[in-house]
């Protein structure tokens, strides 16, 4: 019984101190910085106005300690801390490889 009240007093606790940080999904579009990529996110969304379907995109600069996202890989990124004057995210994980990476590197 004493165990169990810990673990739901810690998790309140958690949650107070942290949050949740945001996460994108999105195409890594460069990666020739070091320990940086820039990822093109894409949102859809309805015009206010015309009520037709509009897709944006933006660009994100994100840490990469490994250097392991190529160009046209599709990864996740998470918000964090700045780290310079345009990086305020960090890649999470690859999600998909590029087919073109695949291939370079079976031949």
């Amino acid at each position: 019984m004493a165990e169990e009240t810990t673990t739901t007093q810690a998790a309140p606790a958690a949650a107070a101190k942290g949050g949740h940080r945001k996460e994108r999904v999105g195409e890594v579009i460069a990666n020739k910085m070091a320990k940086t990529i820039v990822v093109r996110v894409q949102r859809r969304f309805s015009h206010p106005q015309f009520k037709k379907i509009v897709t944006a995109y933006k660009k994100f600069y994100a840490h990469d300690e490994k250097a392991e996202a190529k160009v046209g890989d599709t990864v996740r990124i998470q918000e964090t801390r700045p780290m310079s004057k345009l990086k305020r995210w960090q890649l999470v994980e690859v999600v998909e490889r590029a087919e073109i990476a695949q291939t370079a590197a079976a031949a």
